[in-house]
């Protein structure tokens, strides 16, 4: 029997259309745009300049706060302004802008293949090295790396989850880093390991891809404490509080942190990302990202550079389709649609998916028949309907009591509703304004 999250959970089509394409490395773009919030927390503030000259690697952006990320250089040439531009969530947001000139890297990078297994450094120095590699978590919530391996003083990690999982129907990022960098992967881990101080990890993974657990299982059988578990396929077991569930059978508590069950969570992709901060002196500044579609003529997975215009990666997989009818940056059912093509990749964009008409049209909005699938699909154990009514009718109040904010806006609800109701919009409605209200409390203590 697979092991999986106990509640809710939906199985929509998979459609892993760029499954086994090997990664691409896509063209260096001719302007690149950086932009300045990658990450959850407080945005990076830029140290350079208009004419200053960049190499692939310089830091080009340090941390705003406890709760940021530094930002490094994709690519090389001379910074030819600091504005603004619309990224994946539709608003304009401030970024760096760079026309690019050569391909020059910093000489700290060790850029050879040959596999670095021996790390000597304390955990204290992998931290500092990952917080200056500006590494984030890469399954798209892009939470500060450092932050998460540095947890409240009242808890102890006992445990890595290393989430392989990738639920969302169609990307196909992290199957395909792990069948081509699992030795990569695996030394990532005893890294995490060590910069938490715990000797077993875990690494969950999806039954839909036989051959990754096959050649994760072989590749791990050489590295002491590290253990690939096979999950059964339901979505979304990617989310953190249901990782945790499936894994090691805990529950986080509404408002607590997933430390308080002893495990701290990266995906498999961060995992990657750290191997190559911490053995190679590579900062993040290029990522693995599906762009796919039933339409496309080429579904692949690209090796492309942050800052990398969208339209450039759908143009390698031979353009845009004629019956295109929505641009997804991420997956369909926690991806948000993208108000035009120029918006750049960041470190949490793990695929840009093209719905055709058919697929992208809503269906007619009906009553609500009170059939309560949504409250079985919730991971979470709440009444999706409910939230969803109370935030269309403005009762912001009712809804913090009915605790909206546990909510993981993973889309099961709409997905299982036969009336076709946008219940995610009114709950992120919802969410968003309950938030700013919590916010406005605390300012006034």
């Amino acid at each position: 029997m697979l092991k999986t999250f106990s509640i809710g959970g939906v199985h929509p089509h998979e459609n892993k259309l760029s499954a086994h394409q090997p990664i691409i490395k896509a063209e260096v773009p001719a302007k690149a745009v950086i932009l300045l919030g990658q990450h959850i927390g407080a945005p990076a503030k830029p140290i350079v300049a208009k004419g200053d000259v960049v190499k692939v690697g310089t830091k080009i952006a340090e941390p705003g706060g406890f709760v940021s990320a530094a930002i490094h250089s994709s690519v090389s040439g001379k910074v030819a302004k600091i504005d603004t531009i619309v990224d994946a969530s539709g608003y304009a947001k401030p970024a760096i802008f760079i026309d690019v000139e050569g391909d020059e890297w910093e000489e700290s990078i060790d850029r050879t293949d040959t596999l670095v297994k021996e790390c000597n450094l304390t955990p204290e120095e992998i931290v500092k090295k990952i917080a200056d590699a500006g590494i984030v978590g890469m399954g798209g919530a892009c939470f500060p790396t450092q932050v998460k391996l540095c947890p409240p003083p009242a808890f102890k990690a006992e445990c890595v989850i290393i989430n392989a999982v990738e639920c969302e129907p169609y990307l196909t990022a992290d199957h395909q880093l792990m069948l081509e960098h699992a030795e990569e992967i695996m030394v990532g881990v005893t890294i995490l390991m060590k910069a938490v101080k715990v000797n077993k990890a875990f690494i969950g993974i999806e039954n839909n891809k036989p051959d990754a657990i096959q050649l994760m299982t072989k590749v791990a059988s050489s590295y002491s404490g590290i253990e690939v578990v096979p999950l059964k396929v339901k979505y979304p077991q990617g989310g953190e509080k249901q990782l945790i569930d499936a894994i090691i059978k805990r529950q986080v508590a509404a408002g607590a942190l997933p430390i308080s069950t002893g495990a701290v969570v990266q995906n498999v992709g961060t995992a990657f990302a750290v191997y190559e901060a911490v053995q190679k002196n590579k900062p993040l500044f290029e990522r693995v990202i599906s762009v796919t579609g039933k339409s496309l003529t080429k579904p692949s997975n690209f090796l492309a550079r942050i800052g990398t215009p969208m339209q450039q990666l759908i143009d390698a997989c031979g353009g845009l389709p004629e019956d295109t009818g929505k641009i997804i940056g991420g997956g369909p059912m926690m991806g948000k649609a993208l108000v035009n093509t120029d918006v750049p990749t960041a470190k949490g964009s793990s695929g840009i998916l093209i719905m055709n008409n058919k697929e992208a049209k809503r269906g007619a909005v009906q009553p609500c028949i009170r059939c309560a699938k949504c409250v079985g699909a919730c991971p979470m154990g709440l009444e999706p309907f409910l939230l969803a009514t109370v935030s269309a009718h403005g009762d912001f109040e009712r809804v913090e009591k009915e605790d909206i904010m546990s909510c993981i806006e993973c889309g099961s609800c709409q997905f299982t509703c036969p009336s076709n109701r946008p219940m995610l919009d009114y709950i992120r409605l919802g969410k968003a304004k309950v938030g700013a209200m919590i916010r406005a409390r605390q300012a006034k203590k």
